[in-house]
Parts: C-alpha cells; sequence; structure tokens
C-alpha cells in the first residue's frame, strides 16, 4: 500500500485564504444547546482505509466514554479528497476542530492560520520519534501515531548468488558499491533492470522518496537557514552530481522511466531491487517469504538519508473556547502506546514510541522481528522535509523539475528553474516576514 505524503497547494491560494480569514466567527459555531456534552468534531483523511478507520473509531469511543463533558464527532474523507475539503473548509470558516495533517504542510496550515498551537507539552511526546511531532515557530502543533520510512528491498539469494554485499543499517553501500550492485545486475541478464525507483508516481512521492537521495549527495530543497532561498543549494554543485546520477540511472537501462501504478516490478521479477517505504513489506513478504531483505539506501558522501514525517493530528482556530479543554484532553488521551501499536498492527507503519513496539501483536515490530530496526534507521538516518510554509510550492516544483529529468531535460536547466520558481513564491507569499 503506497500512502501518497499529500498534495501540493498553490501559493496564490494559500496567500489568498490564508490572509483573509480569520476566527472571530467560530467562537459561536460548536453546536452546543447547553446541555449534554459539547460536541467536538474531528476530520480525518482515513475514509477507506479499514484497519486506521478501526482504530480511530476505537479511540472516539473510548475517550466519549471516559468522560461526559465532550463528545468526540469524527468525519471521514478520503485521502485524495481530504486537503481540497480543508481548504474549502478554511475558505469558508467552517474548519472542524481537530484535524489530521500530512507533517510536512502543517507549517503552511500553521501560517495560514488554519491550525493553532496544540497545547501539548514536551513531555507530552518526550518519547515519540521526532518526526512524528509537528512543531511551527518553537511551538508543538500536531503529533502522529506512526511514522513511514523509505528503504531498499532486495532478495538474498539474487544479491549472494551474484556476490554483491548486503548491506546493513551499520555498513550501507557507498554510492560505487550501489552503482557496481546495479552493473552486475545489468550484466547478469536476468533482469530487466537492476532498480525500480517509482518515477510513475505524481503523488508526494518525488520529494519525499528523493530528496533525502539528493541530501546523501549533499545538496537540499533549501538553505534551511532562515528558509529564504533555494539558491545555490538546489542549484549546487552536489544538487546538480544528484540530479546528473539521477537521469543516468534511466538513460543508462538501470531503471525504468515508467512503471507499474501498483509498483509490481519487483515481485514479478522484472527488478532485482525495489526502492520504496515500509508500507511495501508485506506484500514484498508475500511474494518471497525469508529471501526477502531489506536494505538501507546508499550513502552518497553524506550519510544515507530517508524519508519521514506523515500525517498527524492537531487542533484548528475553530476549536471555541469551550472546547479546546476537551480537544486536548483527546489529544493526549489519543497518544497511549495501545491505540500507537494497534496502529502500527493494521498499517505495518513505524509505531511512534518505541514503548508502543514492544505492545504490536503482529509480529513486525516487537524484540527480534524483521521490521525492529526501521524506528532506529528512521531517528539516525531521516531528516525532515524543510518545516516551512512554502513546502508545498518546493514540493510541486521539484516533483515537475525531476519528472522533466527523467524525461531528458539537461539538469542543470532544470534546478535553476526550480530555483527561480521556489524563491518567486516565497518573495510574493512572503513567508518569513
Amino acid at each position: 500500500m503506497f500512502r501518497r505524503r499529500g498534495i501540493a497547494l498553490l501559493a496564490s491560494l494559500l496567500v489568498a485564504v490564508g490572509l483573509t480569514t480569520t476566527a472571530c466567527s467560530s467562537q459561536d459555531r460548536d453546536g452546543w444547546d447547553g446541555t449534554g456534552p459539547v460536541p467536538i468534531t474531528l476530520w480525518t483523511h482515513s475514509a477507506g482505509n479499514e484497519g486506521e478507520m478501526q482504530v480511530i473509531s476505537q479511540i472516539i469511543s473510548d475517550y466519549n466514554a471516559s468522560q461526559d463533558q465532550y463528545e468526540v464527532v469524527r468525519q471521514d474523507f478520503p485521502q485524495d479528497a481530504y486537503n481540497t475539503s480543508v481548504q474549502g473548509a478554511a475558505a469558508s470558516n467552517d474548519l472542524p476542530c481537530i484535524l489530521d495533517v500530512d507533517g510536512p504542510i502543517m507549517p503552511n496550515w500553521a501560517w495560514n492560520g488554519w491550525l493553532v498551537p496544540s497545547g501539548l507539552t514536551e513531555q507530552d511526546v518526550a518519547d515519540f520519534l521526532p518526526s512524528t511531532v509537528g512543531r511551527y515557530e518553537n511551538q508543538i502543533y500536531t503529533v502522529g501515531y506512526w511514522d513511514a520510512t523509505t528503504l531498499l528491498f532486495s532478495r538474498r539469494s539474487v544479491l549472494e548468488n551474484l556476490g554483491i554485499r548486503i548491506p546493513t543499517v551499520e555498513q550501507p553501500w557507498t554510492g560505487q558499491e550501489f552503482e557496481d550492485a546495479e552493473r552486475r545486475i545489468q550484466a547478469s541478464g536476468q533482469f530487466d533492470y537492476p532498480v525500480d525507483w517509482g518515477p510513475s508516481d505524481q503523488s508526494e512521492w518525488y520529494t519525499y522518496a528523493y530528496s533525502p537521495l539528493l541530501q546523501s549527495f549533499g545538496g537540499d530543497l533549501i538553505n534551511r537557514s532562515g528558509f529564504e532561498t533555494a539558491d545555490g543549494v538546489l542549484n549546487s554543485p552536489q544538487s546538480l552530481e544528484f540530479a546528473q546520477w539521477f537521469q543516468r540511472q534511466f538513460t543508462q537501462g538501470y531503471a525504468p522511466s515508467s512503471n507499474a501504478q501498483d509498483r509490481t516490478e519487483f515481485e514479478t521479477e522484472r527488478v532485482a531491487i525495489q526502492y520504496s517505504g515500509v508500507w511495501g513489506y508485506l506484500r514484498n513478504h508475500e511474494a518471497f517469504g525469508d529471501d526477502l531483505v531489506m536494505l538501507p539506501p546508499p550513502d552518497f558522501g553524506h550519510g544515507p538519508k530517508v524519508g519521514v514525517g506523515s500525517w498527524q493530528y492537531g487542533l484548528t482556530r475553530a476549536c471555541t473556547d469551550r472546547q479546546k479543554e476537551g480537544a486536548l484532553a483527546y489529544l493526549r488521551f489519543s497518544l497511549d502506546d495501545r491505540y500507537i501499536a494497534q496502529f502500527a498492527d493494521v498499517t505495518s507503519l513505524i509505531p511512534a514510541t518505541t514503548t508502543a513496539a514492544a505492545q504490536t501483536t503482529s509480529g513486525l515490530y516487537g524484540p527480534g522481528q524483521p521490521l525492529a530496526f526501521l524506528p532506529a534507521m528512521a531517528e539516525q538516518f531521516g531528516l525532515l522535509r524543510p518545516p516551512t510554509p512554502a513546502y508545498p510550492v518546493i514540493s510541486q516544483v521539484f516533483q515537475q523539475q525531476f519528472q522533466d529529468i527523467v524525461a531528458g531535460k539537461a539538469p542543470a536547466e532544470a534546478l535553476d528553474q526550480a530555483v527561480r520558481e521556489i524563491d518567486a513564491d516565497i518573495n510574493a507569499a512572503r513567508y518569513n516576514r
């Protein structure tokens, strides 16, 4: 199951909506008639995901039964329509009190005023993976129950038969080792391609999955000191080296420039290595059993990097004074390890706390289980996508230019174009002023 990481939002819409809406009219619209519990509306993007919905329903039911002052009422949206629904609700001043948000776009929603500081303390999230806690301007806005990370899938028998060292988190492949492995696989004639990078995906995959590779080369999406420009960073010599290498993956026949929507190339043995996320484990394990190996991405000179940061929950400006206390209490209630463990069991995603990992029952994350190494790998190698309100446009621009690079556009031209577009958005929106 591929969990798309959000929808890039147009800067013009965000500026227009963010600078003209206020929260004043929400204070009398919580629907409370003075009797019974105060209603608190919660929106989730998980409609259609049966496992997630079961856990969310259980949390809400347990919280409502635990006290009689508040009643959390759930409204479900499919992921494809979720961000658009939130934008529309923000424009009409009709947000819920609690909603979930894809981690990397949280700073944009906070900058727009759609989200407000949650009231959670450092003590509340002390045991959580850093990538599951959403911070903006030194305040905690959101928190998530899971994370996801990128990794390589391959088969032990294939690598050993070709004399390729099986890398570990402690000793990943170097960039040169990885290219040597690609050449050996290509020369064997056993596969159509050595690796599938997943380039046909049209969602957040490009930035989520490929910017860690860029960062391992020493580049980045933006200057993280102030987040005021991408110039000199996204078009740096290191970023250009990555873009040229990435284009060669396709021009030299190491990877297909398009792939099946459901990423079947690995399980049908068209490729020897699949670059994907932890969500691919269950299907890949079903195909190959104990022959399946999970590998960290290569170290291209600046350490291995992996994608992190997933969906999180927070409070919106629509919470009335009556609702805020109950909404914060709900968030704290929901952070119990038993729920975090249940999410990991139904999704195979990384539990947000190590203590919850020990409570899982699916045989994935407990001590000695096959995915037990992932929380530490995500924390050690994970680098959040830039926590700036400019991120939705950064992601949109990065995706377009790297799709063009895959299609043959000159890498230097593509990177310079990306920088111009990103910096134009930052200057027009005045995120940092």
